[in-house]
């Protein structure tokens, strides 16, 4: 089955060669690193490294992710992959195996800390909210938000994905759960990033992912 990796970026010049010669060639045809706005050398770094560069200027992460799956060229699976090297990219087959064994058609990396400091405690009590929420709301039982992950292409497109930014994440898994896509979780390591996190390192950020999360939820309880 093959197999195309996205990794948005934004000035991750300092991690993303680490990422890229991490990931299992055998198992990947296609590396793609989406330029969410970089003002430094990710991109070029990323290219001299294999992979295909794609620009999204509209900030996001949602809109990254859309970016890179706009420029899939063929794939069967579809892997998601932070660029600031906090998740082990050597760990892939664990997420990918099941949906080659047709044993899963969506697998979510549950992040285990390899390292104290590794998963901020603001990051840990949005995902403990979050799951908690989507446990009494939807009765569907995830343990986390981690954003390495990997869906079989065609499930992938039947989500329809919208968001633009930090409800990404949590709009896969609920929609997902709602068309009983065949979901698993796996765990994968998870280590301190490579630089500042523009997100949970941040009180904006975080304040900003937390309350797009929560209304994620809200919206789409009202919806069903």
């Amino acid at each position: 089955m093959k197999v195309s990796v996205i990794i948005p970026v934004l000035n991750e010049e300092g991690a993303i060669a680490n990422v890229i010669n991490d990931i299992p060639k055998s198992l990947v045809q296609e590396i793609i690193v989406v330029d969410n706005g970089c003002t430094d050398r990710t991109a070029e770094i990323a290219l001299k490294h294999g992979a295909k560069i794609v620009t999204e200027p509209q900030r996001g992460y949602g809109s990254a992710c859309l970016a890179g799956i706009a420029a899939i060229q063929a794939a069967d699976i579809v892997v998601f992959l932070d660029g600031d090297y906090s998740d082990d990219p050597t760990e892939m087959p664990s997420l990918v195996q099941p949906i080659q064994d047709g044993l899963a058609e969506f697998v979510i990396g549950t992040r285990i800390p390899s390292e104290k400091g590794a998963l901020l405690p603001q990051a840990q009590f949005g995902n403990k909210l979050a799951t908690f929420l989507m446990r009494i709301f939807f009765g569907v039982r995830y343990t986390d938000l981690g954003p390495f992950r990997a869906i079989r292409y065609e499930q992938l497109q039947a989500l329809d994905m919208q968001d633009k930014n930090f409800g990404w994440t949590i709009e896969m898994q609920l929609k997902a759960a709602k068309m009983g896509m065949n979901v698993r979780e796996v765990p994968v390591s998870y280590r301190k990033r490579i630089g500042t996190s523009k997100i949970s390192g941040t009180f904006l950020g975080s304040l900003k992912a937390g309350v797009k999360i929560l209304a994620t939820l809200f919206r789409y309880r009202i919806l069903r």
